[in-house]
């Protein structure tokens, strides 16, 4: 992995240079180090804690799930077991002499697909053990650990949380009687569930009217996958669109994907010529293979012709910081009546191509960003897998570098035009009866 990185991640030179050299080269060696008295399953863990030095939203490691399920099952059979069942912590419940702390008792998510149990830890009385009752059967089994919790207070914090593939995940957790939040891992509920559509996919592109003057985009992804899809919404509703006085453009927890994703966009807010950023690709022979040619075979239509140029010219020029996307302007035709006013609302997890949207489309005098700081990660972008000699293990990481990476505000976010307070909690509602 280190020799993957030096020499394939385009953001290497930037993120280890004089000042930090020394401190890189200690704090490698001491993993490696540790890397030796390591098992297997905790491998990921560390690659992940080195991988963290770049501080890049764009770099990790993941565990291949395409594995056959009883290697993983294997791979994860020696982890911490705790020696309680459902049945068990059900008795311990019933016990007339129990005085249950608040958190411990039997957890479902909002499919039933996993069930957790959380009972007071034997040797801590301030501390709880959650181990898995329900899960998928191949990465958790019954009785796995799959936290720790400590109560201080009457508040609950992870003392260690694992994450799917086993590796330490920095969890945040609040109770509400019988409603466990996990935020971005998702709610809990203790004897009962919620009704909840579970026909939807969380990463597809929808849209949908709200009013006569008012309509919704949520684009959840910009990954090059899901561009048909927003291809086609975008044709469906071309007539609806072009009716309504006002768009909401939800992009708040984009992380990214490919600037090809949200060309059929772009039309319906245009207003001035789109001065595009410019950058610059590492051109060696693993990202031509792992990241362009990757992606072409994976794509149709126009835009496979376009990575398959992408491909020629980088062959053309490797292992050099090739300028594959030059700075450009984009320019139509025509200047739409409707929609007159678009928002766009984003959040600290609109990253990578998402922001890169937002700096086109707030050039849109019909354009007002709303939200809080996006991400931040628009130094290096694009996507690179790269099978680990594990088979169980990719490592992703960017081959392209913006040509604006020093600057300031790439590392701080793009700013919204309009705040949105921290006590309102219905962002949509806040934007459509926003007063210009």
């Amino acid at each position: 992995m280190v020799k993957q990185v030096k020499e394939n991640y385009v953001g290497f030179k930037d993120k280890v240079n004089k000042s930090n050299r020394k401190q890189f080269e200690v704090f490698t060696d001491s993993l490696k180090k540790i890397a030796y008295k390591t098992k297997e399953s905790k491998c990921i863990s560390l690659c992940k804690e080195w991988l963290g030095f770049f501080k890049d939203k764009h770099m990790t490691i993941a565990f291949n799930s395409n594995q056959p399920k009883d290697s993983v099952i294997n791979f994860f059979s020696m982890e911490e077991k705790a020696n309680w069942s459902e049945t068990k912590l059900i008795s311990y419940l019933a016990n007339e002499k129990t005085k249950p702390d608040p958190v411990e008792g039997i957890w479902n998510n909002s499919t039933n697909t996993n069930k957790f149990g959380v009972v007071r830890d034997s040797l801590n009385k301030n501390e709880f053990i959650g181990f898995m009752i329900k899960a998928d059967g191949v990465f958790w089994i019954p009785q796995q650990i799959k936290f720790r919790l400590k109560k201080e207070n009457g508040t609950y914090q992870f003392v260690s949380f694992f994450a799917r593939d086993h590796s330490d995940y920095p969890a945040r957790i609040s109770i509400n009687r019988d409603t466990m939040d996990l935020k971005e891992i998702g709610k809990f509920y203790r004897n009962f569930l919620p009704k909840q559509d579970l026909s939807s996919n969380q990463y597809k592109p929808k849209f949908k009217k709200l009013d006569d003057h008012t309509s919704v985009l949520v684009i959840p992804s910009f990954a090059i996958e899901l561009k048909k899809e927003t291809d086609d919404l975008m044709s469906i509703n071309d007539s609806t669109i072009k009716n309504t006085n006002h768009l909401i453009i939800d992009l708040r927890n984009n992380s990214g994907g490919a600037a090809d994703a949200f060309e059929k966009i772009l039309p319906y807010l245009y207003t001035d010529p789109i001065l595009t950023e410019g950058a610059q690709v590492l051109a060696t022979d693993d990202n031509i293979k792992d990241g362009y040619e990757r992606i072409f075979n994976l794509v149709s239509g126009n835009i496979k012709e376009s990575y398959r140029k992408k491909v020629l010219e980088l062959k053309a020029h490797r292992n050099q910081l090739y300028l594959l996307y030059p700075i450009d302007t984009i320019k139509f035709n025509t200047i739409l009546n409707n929609p007159s006013r678009i928002s766009i609302l984003m959040n600290n997890e609109s990253a990578s191509s998402a922001e890169l949207f937002l700096l086109q489309a707030r050039q849109s005098t019909k354009v007002k960003l709303f939200g809080t700081n996006s991400s931040g990660s628009i130094n290096y972008l694009e996507r690179v897998e790269t099978q680990m000699p594990c088979k169980f293990f990719t490592l992703v990481y960017p081959p392209a570098r913006l040509l604006r990476a020093d600057k300031k505000m790439a590392n701080v976010g793009i700013e919204p035009d309009v705040e949105i307070p921290e006590n309102v909690k219905d962002w949509m509602l806040f934007v459509k009866e926003y007063k210009l």
